[in-house]
């Protein structure tokens, strides 16, 4: 495999107690040429506010507030907004 864009699609709700974990976790990886899509589901904690810290930070990192619409919308947004070779899908 070259330097193939890698799309990572997180689908997001009410998971700020594990977010910055997983986050940390995606951008600790040695393969940098990532996309990170996160698609935040009506969250009612503060994983909106977590989510664009990361943005603010990493460029790689791309956040999609919603309305709460369940996993599977969630999850198909991320597809159409990919644009890796290949796609991944992270659970918080």
């Amino acid at each position: 495999m070259g330097e193939e864009l890698i799309s990572i699609i997180v689908p997001v709700y009410n998971v700020d107690n594990y977010l910055r974990d997983c986050l940390d976790s995606i951008l600790g990886q040695t393969y940098t040429n990532i996309e990170i899509i996160c698609i935040n589901d009506g969250s009612t904690d503060s994983s909106s506010e977590i989510l664009h810290a990361f943005a603010d930070q990493d460029n790689r990192v791309v956040v999609v507030d919603k309305e709460n619409g369940g996993y599977g919308v969630g999850i198909n947004r991320g597809i159409e907004l990919a644009q890796g070779e290949y796609i991944g899908i992270l659970e918080s």
